[in-house]
C-alpha cells in the first residue's frame, strides 16, 4: 500500500468533523506553501533588478520565454 493510500485510508477512519479540519489544515498549509515560493520568487526577481540582470521585455518576450520558444 503506497503513503497516499495509508493517508487516505487513515482519512477514511476519520470522523466527518475531524475530515473537514483535516480539509481546512492542509489547505492552509498548502496556501502557505505556495505564499512562501511567491516571497522567494520576487525576492530573486528583485534581487536581479537590483544587480541590473534583469531587463525590460514584452509580454509575448516573456510568454515566448517561458514557453522555451527564444
Amino acid at each position: 500500500m503506497t503513503a497516499f493510500s495509508k493517508i487516505l485510508a487513515a482519512a477514511d477512519g476519520l470522523s466527518v468533523d475531524e475530515q473537514v479540519i483535516l480539509l481546512e489544515m492542509l489547505r492552509r498549509r498548502i496556501a502557505e506553501r505556495n505564499r512562501a515560493e511567491l516571497v522567494r520568487d520576487v525576492a530573486e526577481a528583485h534581487a536581479e533588478s537590483s544587480s541590473g540582470r534583469a531587463r525590460p521585455a514584452s509580454a509575448k518576450e516573456i510568454v515566448d520565454e517561458a514557453r522555451g520558444e527564444t
